[in-house]
């Protein structure tokens, strides 16, 4: 907690007027879309995040959005036509976050699985030893090919032979007999791309003098937690402050992803709707691993029979993911066993690689909001969605929704069926479908390099060129407001990073709601994933949001300090003093 007393601005919106007719705990993606589509409806609606935006299940992703090809097995048809159309449509509505990924598919048999599939469909208790051969991949490919006929967003899948796909990825493993390449699509800013989701809904609700004020119908903070009911609401309890108040509202949107019955429990309700399990990924920086990619996804099955992915991403390899059975009441960290299960898979796939622990940059966990699964194996636990009406007795006032699973992928369907719920429960008409509009940055978002030069040329307004190149990656067609942040003062790049300015560090703060310093390495930025923190970087950072934040000299010190701790703990980095001492 802060040692700062003086509450922010994001919360004293709340205690104003502590009142809304929607309450959405939660601020991961799921909150946060449904957060933006009731704010277009006019709803007025507040969203509350113990953490920072997108900093639980959110982040803890694999930078896919796809439509579950191996859902197919589960039988979850509705589920992958649903993803897929949603993965076409976010290619189109947040094409500055969201972009077609070639995604191929090692096979190392013929016929192996066809036998074993229909009992795993139908029971979803058995996870086969024997690897999916080729009938049965070209099966479920060309059936996820059918559930794309929508304008071709992405090509059909390619099948070859041995001699074709070792001529096509030369470091593939000598025993193949097929590759399978097939498209998805990637996110490689998810915690941004929840930012711009976030901002839309507060745009939607601002006041008639167009600020968020107290008086917005779209109010949000971070680091605020629902911690119980009190007098018929939900008492709310700032994190930084301490200051607790109660917030009533007709309708209360449980949306706290694999913590949803732990929320409930808070409410006095006990519910067992959630049975998550654990993800981890690490990321790696191996230049012959990078290029033996090819630039694509690696996406098959491992001979234990999970499936796993290998995704080159911003100049490093991620590596990934696990699957396994877990408890949200506790925290989870990537394991020695992961690791070397994770070295086991690059093995199978580049037997002539060798990725070691040196190799790390980064490693991250979190826990799926999976529903309760009881026998189920993990792999097969269903990956849909379902609303629950949960009474609550402290809330006697209040309709309280429960948010069961959810996925990145149908992110926005998600938010317009449970804002649908929501507005129905209010007797209000829904006035606006969120299909097809686009998405923050992604409005108007120059996609060929004719027309990125242009949208450079004509938004310079006297800035650097490759600066403003930058600014349209990270932020979209958003960077004007940046660039108007920017020229408004000398632009002034840190000594440690030049991609950085200290004029965009103060504005991750000013306009983005970061309040601590890991905020900014971990989900502004993505310096933390790629490897690039360093002690001279986070001095730099910490002192740009000292300014901004009004931390005292000993504050300061804590948030790096604190930083350190998280790097650490949570993501297995040591960080080093400067970049020279990184790359010795």
């Amino acid at each position: 907690m802060s040692k700062t007393t003086q509450p922010r601005r994001t919360v004293t919106n709340l205690t104003e007027r502590p009142n809304a007719q929607v309450l959405i705990v939660g601020g991961g993606i799921n909150g946060i879309a449904t957060f933006r589509d009731l704010a277009l409806q006019g709803v007025d609606v507040a969203l509350v995040e113990r953490g920072d935006y997108a900093s639980g299940a959110s982040a803890a992703s694999s930078h896919m959005i796809h439509g579950g090809i191996r859902y197919l097995e589960n039988g979850e048809f509705r589920l992958v036509r649903e993803s897929v159309q949603e993965r076409n449509g976010l290619i189109r509505i947040a094409p500055h976050y969201v972009k077609p990924l070639q995604t191929t598919m090692p096979i190392f048999s013929t016929f192996s699985g066809i036998m074993n599939a229909p009992l795993r469909m139908l029971t979803h208790k058995q996870r086969s030893t024997k690897e999916r051969g080729a009938m049965l991949i070209k099966i479920g490919m060309t059936i996820y090919d059918s559930f794309s006929r929508d304008g071709g967003s992405v090509p059909k899948h390619v099948f070859r032979t041995k001699k074709a796909a070792l001529a096509d990825m030369p470091a593939l493993n000598k025993d193949l007999k097929y590759t399978g390449t097939y498209y998805d699509a990637s996110v490689h800013e998810p915690e941004r791309l929840a930012l711009d989701v976030l901002k839309d809904g507060l745009t939607a609700g601002t006041s008639a003098d167009g600020t968020t004020t107290s008086a917005a119908t779209a109010r949000a903070t971070n680091y605020v937690e629902a911690a119980g009911t009190r007098d018929g609401g939900v008492l709310l309890r700032d994190r930084e402050t301490g200051d607790e108040f109660v917030f009533t509202a007709d309708v209360v949107i449980n949306a706290s992803g694999p913590w949803t019955d732990l929320t409930n429990g808070a409410f006095g309700g006990e519910t067992k709707f959630m049975g998550g399990t654990k993800g981890s990924h690490i990321v790696v920086h191996n230049d012959e691993l990078l290029e033996a990619t090819k630039g694509r996804e690696l996406f098959f099955e491992n001979d234990d029979g999970r499936i796993v992915l290998i995704y080159p991403l911003k100049g490093r390899v991620l590596i990934g993911t696990t699957d396994i059975d877990a408890d949200p009441a506790k925290p989870v960290t990537t394991t020695d066993e992961e690791i070397d299960y994770f070295f086991g898979l690059v093995k199978h796939v580049f037997p002539q690689i060798d990725v070691t622990r040196e190799h790390i940059v980064y490693s991250y966990s979190g826990i799926r909001p999976l529903p309760r699964h009881e026998d189920t194996a993990p792999g097969f636990v269903s990956r849909d969605y379902r609303i629950v009406d949960t009474p609550i007795a402290g809330l006697p006032n209040s309709t309280v929704l429960s948010l069961v699973g959810g996925k990145w992928t149908t992110f926005r369907a998600l938010a317009a069926h449970l804002s649908t719920e929501a507005t129905t429960k209010l007797g209000v008409a829904r006035k606006v479908d969120t299909t097809g509009m686009a998405i923050g940055g992604g409005k108007e978002y120059p996609t060929t390099d004719a027309q990125r030069a242009l949208w450079i040329k004509s938004h310079r307004d006297g800035l650097d060129a490759k600066l403003v190149e930058g600014l349209l990656e990270r932020y979209g067609t958003r960077a004007a407001e940046v660039v108007d942040v920017l020229t408004d003062g000398p632009v002034e790049a840190l000594e440690s990073d030049p991609a950085l300015t200290r004029a965009e560090v103060a504005y991750f703060a000013e306009h983005e709601h970061a309040v601590h310093l890991v905020d900014v390495v971990l989900r502004r930025t993505n310096l933390a994933f790629v490897g690039g923190v360093t002690i001279d970087l986070l001095d730099e950072l910490a002192d740009v949001l000292a300014g901004v934040l009004g931390w005292s000299p000993e504050e300061r010190s804590d948030e790096v300090q604190r930083t350190l701790d998280v790097l650490r703990e949570s993501h297995g980095v040591i960080v080093p003093l400067t970049a020279a001492a990184a790359r010795a």
